[in-house]
């Protein structure tokens, strides 16, 4: 079974094998409310004064639209203009990882499709669904998705200004967006941690096709200097490739253990993903997994299983909680869904999706240390001010962290 979106899962034992899950009405009532559609519907048509925006298309494709958001926040509908695009543009990339929205068109222009929890957009009041009328001052609604992306791609510190028309505000407003720096290595900090040489230090930013291999490959030569115990760093990591993270905790968990399970609403369908063997190394020292209100998925399937293990002890803040497997799924009528069709589940048959992973010891971060920990990844690019105002600051997890390794 191919995944389109990867993360983790694992199986509770049932006394007798469970059934597929079915709606709480019959297919009976399926037409009283679809009449009830199709009179709200003609009402609209007859009524609403905006004749332009009454075609039976439009009308359709947004009822769709909400039907798809009401049941969890990443399914949604995809629009002809949007679905014709994704066919014949598969390789543009419609996430803007430095604003963190993702862009989509449908008949009314562009829109915000998706949101970053915590990112320059959703901080700055952007909503889902949001129509982009102006890119920098300038008219966006004939732009093609190539444009669009490109119009909306710049370096880290640049400002972008859009103008949008949210569905809950009644005219268009503007916000101004600052574009953040984006990790483009997985494995970034892989060093003994400063001032405690017996401490291996490794913080991943995403969970690549081949970050196990390079995480591997840095605790060799950390071991070989004298590390004892490790500190994986996984605050603001949005997840990744699904295998990579099986591959990662078999470096830290015995061979054959069962770290994911996927759970579709057919039991019978359910996956479990089990870490390889042989394993070329025993890593059986003291592991600190530190993690964030930005670590999702992936990292959260990772924090979770070591925790449910017993391998690890877990610092920060709740994490995102996204546990959930979403597929495209082509329509007859050029139009396409994102539809969620499972979660995933940690070893005790826990899933994030929805509340997160709770940490063993939970801190609360001040805005200071929201704002000096990205510095502190970036140190030698600093400005002198940036450098000053790092100087009087120290990262609480990783104090917490060096307490908890020094029992």
């Amino acid at each position: 079974m191919k995944w389109l979106i990867p993360f983790v899962l694992p199986c509770l034992l049932i006394a007798q094998e469970p059934t597929a899950a079915k709606p709480p009405d019959s297919e009976e009532a399926a037409y009283p409310a679809i009449e009830r559609l199709i009179q709200v519907m003609e009402s609209i048509r007859a009524r609403h004064p905006d004749v332009d925006k009454l075609t039976y298309d439009r009308l359709v494709n947004h009822a769709l639209e909400g039907m798809l958001s009401s049941i969890d926040p990443h399914s949604s509908y995809i629009h002809p203009e949007m679905a014709a695009a994704m066919k014949s543009l598969g390789e543009v990339d419609p996430f803007i990882a430095s604003l963190g929205l993702t862009v989509g068109l449908r008949d009314g222009g562009p829109y915000i499709s998706a949101l970053t929890a915590h990112g320059p957009a959703a901080n700055g009041k952007a909503e889902i669904n949001a129509q982009i009328q102006q890119i920098d001052g300038k008219d966006a609604s004939q732009l093609t998705l190539p444009d669009l992306v490109k119009n909306l791609q710049k370096a880290a510190g640049e400002m972008t200004k859009l103008l949008i028309k949210s569905p809950s505000e009644p005219k268009p407003f503007e916000v101004v967006l600052t574009h953040i720096r984006v990790e483009e290595k997985a494995l970034t900090h892989a060093e003994p941690l400063a001032g405690n040489p017996t401490i291996a230090y490794l913080r991943l930013a995403q969970f690549s096709s081949t970050c196990h291999k390079e995480i591997e490959t840095a605790l060799d030569d950390l071991e070989d200097q004298g590390a004892k115990s490790l500190i994986l760093d996984l605050r603001g990591n949005g997840g990744g490739d699904l295998q990579s993270t099986v591959e990662l905790l078999g470096l830290f968990v015995p061979p054959k253990s069962t770290v994911v399970t996927i759970h579709t609403r057919d039991p019978k369908d359910w996956e479990t993903l089990t870490t390889p063997e042989p394993k070329r190394s025993e890593r059986d020292y003291p592991i600190v997994v530190l993690i964030d209100r930005m670590s999702a998925s992936a990292s959260e399937l990772t924090a979770g299983c070591l925790q449910d293990l017993k391998r690890a002890t877990i610092i920060g803040e709740t994490s995102y909680g996204k546990g959930s497997v979403q597929n495209i799924i082509p329509m007859n009528n050029g139009t396409a869904l994102r539809l969620t069709i499972a979660t995933y589940h940690t070893p005790s048959g826990r899933t994030p999706h929805g509340v997160g992973i709770t940490p063993d010891i939970a801190l609360n971060f001040s805005e200071a240390d929201r704002n000096n920990f990205p510095l502190s990844l970036v140190k030698k690019t600093l400005s002198p001010e940036q450098q000053k105002q790092l100087e009087s600051w120290s990262d609480p997890c990783l104090k917490e962290a060096v307490k908890v390794l020094a029992k």
